[in-house]
């Protein structure tokens, strides 16, 4: 079973670099799909203490999930996540 979030601030392939690599640096999560067109993280686990530790990591980058605060600072965390996305994606 997996679990679907939708989030905020989801603009490009930089962007989906940068999700996979937080979401997959949590201790329990090996695996995550990022559709970018749909701006949704597909975690394969029903875990919830994973699911909400995904959720305040994505927060923490940038990508709250959709319904939450999308505050000044979410939008700069995701447009410097992004830019780094994009440079790790390139080299």
């Amino acid at each position: 079973m997996s679990t679907t979030i939708e989030i905020v601030n989801l603009k490009c392939g930089g962007c989906v670099n940068t999700v996979k690599k937080g979401v997959l640096s949590i201790e329990g999560i090996n695996e995550v799909e990022v559709d970018l067109d749909a701006s949704k993280v597909i975690i394969p686990t029903s875990d919830e203490k994973l699911i909400e530790e995904a959720k305040a990591k994505l927060s923490k980058m940038g990508y709250p999930e959709i319904g939450d605060a999308n505050t000044m600072i979410h939008k700069a965390k995701s447009f410097v996540s992004c830019a780094t996305g994009k440079m790790t994606s390139e080299s």
